[in-house]
């Protein structure tokens, strides 16, 4: 998995692309977060427009993330959420857990 990140309107913006599937892509997405929520933002849109695939640990990185944003005072949203990924959030209920977006836009306007 390679991770992009940029600010949008005030609005940190990670885009993952690739597998999402554990090991050393948890860690970077958890120091990644954990960089955000130092520098003061903890306003968090992931762009899974470009992700082919994610496991339960890759689901589980999110809900980490979430967690932990949460727990400091902030939000995490989904933007661009793939089929394939809308099926795995719906089978495991996390579609409920999850704010999800049609865009960036859209998930960075909602805050």
């Amino acid at each position: 998995m390679k991770l992009a990140d940029y600010d949008k309107g005030g609005v940190a913006v990670l885009e993952p692309k690739g597998k999402i599937m554990g090991g050393p892509d948890a860690t970077i997405l958890y120091e990644k977060l954990h960089e955000f929520i130092e520098q003061g933002k903890k306003k968090v849109v992931i762009d899974l427009g470009q992700v082919d695939w994610m496991n339960s640990t890759g689901l589980g990185i999110l809900i980490s993330g979430l967690t932990t944003l949460r727990n400091s005072g902030g939000e995490l949203k989904l933007a661009n959420v793939t089929e394939k990924i809308q099926s795995l959030l719906t089978i495991t209920k996390l579609v409920m857990v999850f704010e999800a977006h049609d865009s960036v836009d859209d998930a960075v306007n909602s805050f």
